[in-house]
């Protein structure tokens, strides 16, 4: 069995490559990073380091590596005949890697099963969105090229930091890991993949990741930056800000259990499980890294605006999102592009402008004035 695995990074060796490999797949990382790719092509093995309750070390072996920069004929002809292709390249990136799959469909010969594409992204909805790409570039050969490929939306949960400069290819990652993947479009067919878990309505299962882990992780990040922390650890660790994390995050697993119908006990139990990861202090995360892009998390969809924006629809006032969302917007540093720009849509745009643009919101929203104070109110503070 094969698994075209595209994003080489952290993430894709130390969670979905690893559990490919785990599942019995030779695993094939397409990448544009050429000092990565040859890193991976001369070696024979990687080591995952888990850490926290339960983590062990686990070893990576028959993996190849493909530089999709360099060498796209290689890629398409791995593509055409793999039995899995997975990625974790980041929401923006899937329309770039979506011609080559086109290609590999194209190439895929119509005797073979059909290949399982999943989108591994945090992100809603990722594979169709995969899927809406690589139909635009097949074109009029869509409809011929649709039955050689079953799209499946996910949903994927593992903290995977920022590595050490020695690692090399090793990674460390939590213990903690889940893959969520929806059943229903295999028919009954579903790949082999011991390591993640199918389900009838992925739905619940997105919006509780998403509502949960990314917006407490975000949380965590912004009043810990705010506050002074380095490490997301550490500001765990301070009273003030997990105390400001838990109250955002008591706030969507009251709307999970309304609108999911979860079991409140569960949720809770749920809830104090991500707590307790983000304190885990064998995890080198920084509050800057955790933090980085905030003006695509303060989009409609994300973690704060959609489940803020529902809290609200409901006629109930997501005060504890909202405060998070103002630590959001005072998120400056050098080295992110988008807490830059975010810096300057500040300075240029009318509270009303900031809302509507970045997140989304029309001035008809029950949000809408609210969260115009909040930009306000951040672009009155000094800085």
């Amino acid at each position: 069995m094969k698994a075209v695995h595209f994003g080489a990074g952290n993430i894709g060796r130390g969670f979905i490559g690893l559990l490919l490999h785990d599942a019995g797949y030779d695993v094939v990382f397409s990448d544009v990073n050429p000092e990565l790719i040859a890193a991976l092509q001369a070696a024979s093995s990687y080591t995952v380091h888990e850490v926290g309750e339960g983590g062990v070390d686990r070893t990576v072996t028959g993996f190849s590596a493909v530089n999709s920069a360099e060498d796209e004929e290689r890629l398409v002809a791995e593509l055409s005949t793999a039995d899995i292709i997975t990625t974790a390249v980041g929401p923006n990136v899937l329309r770039f890697i979506a011609p080559a799959i086109a290609r590999g469909l194209g190439a895929r010969s119509a005797d073979r099963a059909p290949v399982a594409v999943m989108a591994c992204e945090n992100a809603i909805g990722a594979t169709d969105t995969l899927r809406a790409h690589i139909e635009e570039n097949a074109g009029a050969d869509w409809n011929r090229l649709a039955e050689r490929a079953v799209f499946a939306n996910t949903a994927v949960d593992r903290i995977v930091p920022a590595q050490s400069a020695d690692a090399g290819i090793d990674v460390t990652v939590e213990a903690f890991h889940e893959w969520v993947v929806e059943r229903g479009p295999f028919d009954g067919a579903e790949p082999t993949l011991p390591g993640a878990h199918f389900v009838d309505d992925l739905a619940p299962y997105i919006e509780r990741k998403l509502y949960t882990v990314n917006t407490g992780h975000a949380t965590i990040a912004y009043f810990g930056f705010l506050a002074g922390h380095e490490k997301i650890a550490d500001a765990a660790a301070d009273p003030t800000v997990s105390g400001k994390v838990r109250s955002a995050l008591e706030e969507t697993s009251a709307y999970l259990v309304a609108v999911h119908g979860l079991d409140p006990d569960e949720q809770s139990a749920y809830r104090e499980t991500i707590l307790s990861r983000f304190a885990n202090e064998h995890l080198p995360d920084t509050v800057q890294r955790v933090g980085r892009e905030p003006l695509r998390k303060l989009g409609r969809h994300e973690r704060f605006i959609g489940p803020a924006a529902a809290i609200a629809e409901r006629g109930n006032t997501p005060d504890a999102l909202v405060d998070a969302i103002g630590a959001a917007l005072q998120f400056h540093v050098a080295d992110d592009a988008q807490s830059q720009e975010m810096a300057e849509l500040l300075e240029t745009l009318e509270p009303s402008e900031f809302v509507a643009q970045v997140m989304g919101l029309d001035s008809q929203h029950p949000l809408f004035d609210r969260l115009c104070r909040e930009v306000a109110a951040v672009t009155r503070t000094p800085r």
